[in-house]
Parts: structure tokens; sequence; C-alpha cells
């Protein structure tokens, strides 16, 4: 998954400053060498970033020394960043909170699920719901008990919900409506508690709302809750068809948080603020427009506004046209999505007339910008940052990110490490690091990476080798220090930021009874970045078409993982030199099919 960097969201720091180093002015060249001498100079120099050497699970990492001890205390210390509590927090249409108000219902949540639900510290619950001001309600409030989120892809079917409630042992679950009927098939078997928030409560007994207007509670729940306590179970696609539950926990969360919290301080040193673009004193503000249940909305959007003093909006659904909106009338300031919205968002603005001159960040995520998307931007926005980068559910979303000047010289590029607690290296096949300017895996080493896969110790082991985290990814790092992306080791598509398992497709193309092997890849599309493509082979006797394909796949799949383009024959697939199916001669094949012919396939697009 891509993530954009931390912008320098306003042009003082969010935290208090100690002997704020001396601006240092780089050439491109030597960027990296002044990169490395400014973390140094703020490590030293203010103890909000100081970092120390601590052993974890048997391993040495460095950790922020003073960060908070876990997610309900940073909530708790943020409150001077917010006005002392005073300032507006979050926005959902005509709803408002102050950072006081969203507090008090997270202590009302907490004691309710305390009380009445006896959740307590190492509890799975569950939430299923699209980006409603609940959710983050209900994440602190899960949180402040040292219970354990377990994050719901809302665009699952019935059957892939079942995996992962059975695989986190969740029995208690927050859903909207949707996701409540999805859900209620699973009551009995699994003996499941809903509770319904916001278009559920009108048919289901038990609702979120009562919890809010029961009882009055001052204080914060009581917990005992260690940094190495687990936080949250993050479901990510996999290659082997089912997702992986990705444990994160409290100090990964944090430490993250604090990564991007200290990139504005960098970015001060190295680009003073008369050479920033923008230097607008507007409060800093996020609009979110991608999943909650993804960590991209959770950790640098939502749990990195809380320590930047940030304000947070949220909308019902995308829609490019009330994107802009709300960026104008809210004043945000800090926007991250998939290319795609991106686009929307440009030509949006440019069809209303509005210059949206409060953004200072425009960050890319789920995929990469097509240079030419990149350029456009930067025409359409010249006053603020773009921003691009990469990271996994699995590293807290913590990774490699562009911004401002750099990212339009390598608009191709995924970025720099980010200081100052990540460690990278490139791996051969045989597991030997190669030279710069090589190809190899990427492998990233940092506290923020999960402490593993759920139940799955043999799929930890597999990635997971003294701190060393294997991403799948293929990749190299230049001189400079600029890494660029090149392949995927792992059969993935990605689809608008969302990560389609090829083998999960597959898995459920073999179950038609006409499918006799099937193929799934990648295309490349303007709009989606990645849609998914098939080759299947079919039995002589049948005549399946494409769309009775894809009709019978929503019943298994979500449909979001439907192939846009499918490919039909009698032949078998093509092998290559080890009888294995040669997945990427098809997808060329199809490329080339796709190229030669005027009118597309009888497939649709969901």
């Amino acid at each position: 998954m891509n993530i954009g960097v931390t912008p320098d969201e306003r042009k003082k720091n969010t935290v208090s400053h100690h002997d704020q180093p001396k601006p240092i002015r780089c050439s491109k060249k030597m960027r990296l060498t002044h990169i490395n001498n400014a973390v140094s100079e703020i490590m030293s120099s203010n103890k909000t970033f100081a970092v120390e050497t601590e052993t974890i699970r048997g391993i040495n990492y460095p950790v922020f020394k003073n960060a908070p001890q876990n997610l309900c205390e940073m909530l708790k210390r943020s409150f001077s960043s917010h006005d002392d509590g005073k300032a507006e927090y979050l926005v959902y249409q005509n709803e408002r909170w102050s950072y006081d108000a969203f507090c008090a219902d997270i202590k009302k949540v907490a004691w309710h699920l305390q009380k009445e639900f006896s959740v307590k510290k190492g509890t799975p619950v569950a939430i299923a719901m699209r980006n409603y001001p609940e959710f983050i309600i209900l994440v602190m409030a899960i949180s402040a008990l040292g219970a354990k989120v377990v994050f719901l892809n809302a665009w699952w079917t019935t059957k892939e919900l079942k995996y992962a409630l059975e695989d986190s042992s969740a029995k208690l679950v927050f859903a909207d409506g949707p996701r409540t009927n999805s859900i209620e098939p699973l009551v009995k078997d699994l003996n499941l508690q809903i509770i319904a928030v916001r278009d559920a409560e009108a048919f289901w007994p038990t609702r979120f709302s009562d919890f809010l207007k029961s009882t009055t509670v001052a204080k914060w729940p009581e917990a005992n809750i260690k940094l190495e306590d687990d936080f949250s179970i993050m479901y990510s696609s996999g290659t082997t068809g089912h997702p992986k539950g990705i444990i994160l926990t409290h100090r990964g969360a944090i430490n993250a948080v604090y990564t991007w919290l200290m990139q504005p301080a960098i970015a001060q040193i190295i680009d003073p603020p008369e050479n920033l673009q923008n230097s607008s004193s507007v409060k800093p503000s996020v609009l979110v427009v991608t999943p909650l249940f993804h960590v991209t909305a959770t950790h640098p959007m939502f749990l990195l506004s809380l320590a930047a003093g940030a304000k947070i909006c949220l909308m019902h659904k995308w829609d490019a046209e009330v994107a802009v909106r709300i960026i104008r009338d809210e004043k945000v300031t800090r926007f991250l999505g998939v290319p795609t919205q991106s686009a929307e968002l440009m030509a949006a603005a440019h069809s209303m007339a509005e210059p949206l001159d409060t953004l200072d960040f425009l960050g890319s995520g789920g995929a990469k910008r097509p240079a030419t998307q990149v350029a456009e931007l930067h025409k359409a926005f010249p006053s603020t940052q773009l921003a691009t980068g990469w990271g996994m559910t699995e590293t807290n979303a913590v990774g490699i990110g562009l911004i401002g000047d750099e990212y339009l010289d390598h608009p191709g590029a995924a970025g720099r490490l980010q200081p100052p607690l990540q460690e990278i290296k490139f791996l051969s096949e045989n597991g030997q690091e190669v030279s710069p300017g090589e190809i190899g895996e990427i492998t990233v080493k940092s506290v923020c990476n999960m402490r593993g896969y759920l139940n799955q110790p043999d799929a930890t082991k597999d990635v997971l080798t003294d701190g060393w985290l294997k991403t799948g990814d293929l990749g190299m790092i230049d001189a400079d220090g600029i890494i660029t992306i090149v392949d995927r080791k792992k059969n993935i598509v990605i689809r608008g930021g969302e990560n389609i398992a090829c083998l999960d497709v597959e898995g459920a193309l073999h179950r038609h009874p006409s499918v006799l092997e099937a193929c799934v890849f990648s295309l490349p599309d303007d709009r989606l970045g990645e849609i998914v493509g098939a080759g299947v082979q079919i039995q002589k006797e049948n005549t399946v078409t494409t769309k009775e394909l894809q009709d019978f796949l929503l019943q298994h799949i979500a449909h979001f993982k439907i192939p846009q383009h499918i490919w039909l024959q009698i032949e078998p697939l093509p092998r290559g030199a080890t009888d294995k199916i040669d997945r990427r001669g098809l997808q060329q094949r199809c490329l080339s099919d796709l190229q030669a012919q005027s009118e597309t396939n009888d497939g649709r697009e969901y």
C-alpha cells in the first residue's frame, strides 16, 4: 500500500521545540547528508523526538524515548494541541464535536463496553461500517480499555466476514445497516452480539446511540495498557487467498505517529519557511476519503490528527464535488487519497472554479500516480505540496515518501525512507543484500513493524526474521537515497488502493463448474491504477459467458475483486518452462488483445 508522507502541515511545529537547530540550505545532490544531519540535530535538541535503543521480543530497536505509553495516553496528551479540548475536532455533515466532546463520547462508550459487555484488556471487538464518526470514537474507546480493535472490510461478503470474525474470535460487532445485513446470518452460528450504528438502529434492538444517552462519565477507564500490548487486528489480502490478520501494537502505532510528526520539523530545517511554497497559517485539518478500515486512513490521517492538533472531516462516501465543498468550507489543509481521487478532485475544483487555496498537502496513497497526473496537479494547485509514498499495513503505514520539488523531479519514485526509526535493505533471491542501483526485495526493520500474523506462525516466519520484514515488493535505491519500486513478488492487484489477492479470485473462479483453470492478473487503468483481469479455460461443451461468470463471482467474493476483463478459451492456459501458468505472458497477451480491439469485452465495471 502506498501512503503519503506527512506534510509541513503548519509552518510552525505542532510540538514545542527547544534550541531549534539553524536551517540548512542544501543542494539536491547533498540532500541525503543534510537530512541525516537535521535528524541528528532534532533528536538531540528536542526531547519529544529523543531516540533510545530498546530490546523488544529479543531484538534491539530505536524507539522514541518519550512517546506516550499507549494510544489513550496519546489522546490525553493531545489536549494542549487542541486548545485544551475547546478546539473543533470532528466534522461530519452537519454534526460537530469539540475535542472535549469527542473525548466525552469515548469515555461513555468505554464505560458501556466495560460494564455491560465485559470488554476488558485483550478482548477483540469488531467494527464494520462506513466512515461514520462512531468509527473513530469506537477505535479510541476500545483502545482505552486495552481491548483489540478488529477492523473489518466494509466491502466484504458474508463469507469473507465470517472468516475474519472466526479468525479474530470477535463476538461483539458494531455495524451499520448494510454490514448488519451481511453479518446477521452469522449471529447464531458464531454467537455474535451486534450493536447497531446509524441506519441499522431502526431495526436492531441494541443501539450505539443509547450508549451516549444513558450515562455521563467523567473519568477515563482504568486499564494497565503497556506499549507492547495489541492495539488492533487489520486484515490485508494475502497471496494465499485468505486475508491475513495483521497484529499491530500500541508501540508500533504510536512510534509511527511520532515518525510523521517529526517530518515537518525536518522539513523546516532542510527547506526553511521562506522557501516553502505555502506559508498559510490556517489551522491544520484533514479530509478523510479512504475507508477507515485501511491503515492509510487510521494512522497517517486519524491517529496523526490527534497528536498534530488537526481537525478531521469525514465524508459519507466519495464524491469529488462534495469533497471540494468540504475543503473550501472547512478550510482543509491536507488531502490523502488514491490517484483516482486526486484526479477527480482536480477536475471538480476546475469545473466549480474553486482554487482550494487552503490545501498545503495533496498526497497519493494506494497506488503510484501517473507522471502526467503529477504535472497536471502541480499546474492546478501550484501552492500545494504534492506527495507520494509507500508503506504497508504490516509497518503501521510507516515507509517511504517524497514531497514537493523532489517529487516533481522524481514522479516515478516511491521516495525516501522516513527517519529516524526505520532501516532498509534490498535482498536478492538468495537472501544476499544487493548494491545501490540493483533490484532486490525491499526489506524493512523498525519497531513499527507488526507483531505478526494472527493464527499464522508459519506465514509470520516467512516474512519476519530478526525484526526484518520482507515486503514482497521489488525495488532499488540510488546513491542519494531515492527508492523506486519496480515490481511485486506477490500476486496482488492494487485496484484503487484496494489490495486484491490473485489466488482469492482464482479460487472463486474455480468454483464454477465450467471452469477448468484460471489465472488472474493486473491490467493498467487510467482511473483506478489497476483493475483485475483473468484468463479462464472452460470446458468445451459449455457456453458460459463472461457476464455469467461475473454474476457467479458476486456470490463468493466482494464486488471490487470481480475481473473487469475475462478472456475465455477452451485450450489450456499458456505455461512456462516449469509447467506453471505463464501469468506474465498471459497478461501481456491480454493487454495486446485489448489494445487491438476497438471496443471492450462484454465484461462490466464494478
